[in-house]
């Protein structure tokens, strides 16, 4: 039984994702379509447990793991199989590690593979292209473990000796009761987990703490449903007006509209009430769209409507990894253009035509058979397919396992490792000092564009030292500045060169370091870049913040990096827009800067006592 409407509901959720992926400044909490997504089928799926129930007396589970597996799995192999010839457009470094990407997305275990690799749509600068899938390992978790729990609860129910009535009644109190305990402790756990987080991707990404919404669809299946809806839900559809339902149910939407305009991926509040509030509107959503169904029985569903929401789940399988190839090699409004004609095209011969081979069926197209002359197709599909496997086995087998950002970076570690040695020597052995007994000499502290040009500054900078790590914010920043104070490791100059990855506190993380600085030293700001930033991204207004602190602190400096690196947008060619290690003219251009603002600082006072 198909519900009107509700393909409204689909589509809501597969733009907001799509508006969040393509426009994430101007879209940022467009993640929430993912929960739109959760909510739906929670609701949907605990709702056809319910008239099975009815029907039949009790649940073929085997049957129900084996429709989700065949509606699942087979348009994700074929997602994989078409995004492979595409990486060919782009650098190797977009396929880093694909083969373990690759058997995370078809093995559900994305969210964790991410969570174990530091994954994040927002923070990654050579994002991966299956990463998107790891929705798909969270949904399936939810089928596997809520499947067994009610096919329990239905065996226990259908042994025992009461009205066959009074069955389904007893059944929708237990999944009522059970949904709320399950949601009760996904929503915690999310929300007591945020309270001592600043990166929230491991709770974004869990099966454990993201899967409440499953949980409120569940129970709004038990006072709605789809085909056995309780008396006090048919009362309902009487007595509400059809004004009062489109109210509801766009009123709802506009909410979620504006969650999707407003909300940040980085704020805490998001983890604490943002994605309740999603998922709450949207059961309201199903609600008023259920109850619609049953008030316009004359009124048919607009086909464009249909035909989007029957292939939502191909577009959302094939937008992310073409996307982010498309985006590498054209502006952004084309990639978008590009990227929904084919995502669309892919899903729909996926939906109407592979998906009902892979089960045996004919072809449709709205109720109309497709005709296939096997005669002439079967070579063909035949050579296609073994072309796709095959291409896509050689290209995961001769990957690299890191992209050269993450070799470069991880070269330059082990150097660092090296400069700890010396800095413990010098420890014992201090040498020339000021009149604040600080060392002379300069100390930086970067986060990964640092990193990738760590030798440069020490083969280009005299007595220099370099501590920097990928992701470091300023807070961190900070603590390894204290731990070099502590030590007497901290040289007169000292360069911060961090802020790429940055929250909204930034203000009040920079005033903590710039007074945790002891007397005698000279302070440098790198002002971050990251060529993806507008003016709304938090690293961007850290860049125009610094640059109002030489006015009110004399020691300060500023090595305006934010403003340089567009200039020079060459130097990221071959790499993403925001790190040019082993580019030789991006390390002049940086070095230049520095020993720039280096040059200016001999002639500024440093910290004293008084500041």
């Amino acid at each position: 039984m198909r519900i009107k409407w509700f393909s409204g509901i689909r589509v809501a959720g597969l733009i907001m994702v799509l508006l969040y992926h393509f426009y994430i400044t101007q879209f940022s909490g467009g993640f929430v379509g993912v929960d739109v997504f959760f909510t739906f089928s929670g609701f949907l799926i605990t709702s056809l447990f319910i008239d099975e129930l009815q029907k039949k007396g009790s649940l073929d589970l085997i049957g129900f793991y084996s429709r989700r597996l065949v509606r699942i799995f087979p348009p994700l192999l074929l997602a994989v199989l078409v995004t492979i010839p595409f990486t060919f457009l782009v650098s190797s470094d977009y396929v880093a590690d694909i083969g373990r990407q690759i058997a995370a997305a078809l093995g559900f275990t994305t969210n964790y593979f991410e969570i174990a690799n530091g994954g994040s749509y927002e923070t990654s600068f050579f994002p991966h292209l299956f990463l998107h899938t790891w929705s798909l390992a969270v949904e399936m978790h939810f089928y596997l473990i809520w499947g067994a729990l009610v096919w329990l609860m239905s065996r226990s129910i259908s042994r025992s000796k009461i009205d066959e009535r009074l069955k389904v009644v007893r059944f929708r109190a237990l999944i009522s009761m059970l949904s709320l305990v399950f949601f009760l402790i996904s929503f915690l756990t999310m929300a007591l987990r945020s309270l001592g987080m600043t990166e929230f991707s491991p709770i974004y990404f869990s099966s454990v703490s993201h899967s409440f919404p499953f949980f409120i669809g569940a129970f709004l299946a038990t006072v709605s449903g789809v085909k056995t809806v309780p008396k006090k839900f048919t009362n309902t559809v009487s007595a509400w007006s059809l004004r009062k339902t489109l109210m509801v149910f766009f009123g709802a939407l506009a909410v979620l509209l504006l969650l999707g305009r407003f909300l940040d991926f980085s704020q805490r509040i998001t983890y604490l009430v943002g994605f309740l509030t999603a998922s709450l509107v949207t059961a309201v959503m199903i609600y008023a769209a259920r109850i619609l169904h049953e008030q316009t029985p004359n009124i048919e569903e607009p086909k464009v409507l249909t035909f989007f929401a029957d292939i939502s789940y191909g577009i959302y399988l094939f937008h992310w990894p073409l996307y982010t190839i498309f985006n590498n090699r054209m502006g952004n409004h084309l990639a978008v253009l590009l990227t929904v004609i084919c995502s669309t095209f892919f899903a729909a011969i996926s939906y109407y035509i592979f998906e009902p081979l892979v089960v045996g069926k004919t072809p449709k197209f709205f109720q109309r058979e497709i005709k296939i002359n096997w005669h002439l197709a079967a070579v063909p599909l035949a050579a296609l397919s073994l072309l796709l496997v095959g291409l896509t086995t050689t290209v995961a087998a001769t990957a690299p396992q890191m992209t050269s950002l993450e070799k470069n970076l991880w070269a330059s570690h082990l150097q660092q490792d090296e400069d700890a040695l010396r800095d413990m020597r010098e420890m014992v052995d201090q040498q020339e000092a000021t009149e604040y007994q600080v060392k002379k000499g300069v100390s930086v502290i970067g986060d990964s564009v640092t990193l990738g040009v760590r030798q440069a500054i020490l083969d280009q900078i005299g007595d220099s030292r370099v501590d920097a790590e990928g992701g470091r914010r300023m807070e961190q920043a900070n603590e390894v500045m204290k731990k070099q104070q502590q030590k007497k490791l901290l040289r007169e100059y000292v360069i911060i060169a961090c802020g790429t990855n940055t929250f909204d506190d930034y203000e009040k993380r920079t005033e903590e370091l710039i007074a945790a600085l002891e007397p005698g030293h000279k302070l440098i700001f790198v002002t971050p870049y990251d060529g993806r930033a507008d003016e709304t991204w938090d690293s961007q207004k850290l860049a125009e913040y610094e640059r109002t602190l030489p006015e009110k602190y004399p020691f300060v400096m500023i090595a305006d990096w934010n403003k340089l690196a567009p200039q020079h947008k060459e130097i990221f060619a071959e790499s993403d827009t925001t790190h040019f290690a082993g580019n030789p003219e991006g390390e002049k251009i940086y070095l230049e800067m520095l020993q720039k603002a280096l040059t200016e600082a001999k002639n500024k006072p440093a910290k004293t006592n008084k500041e």
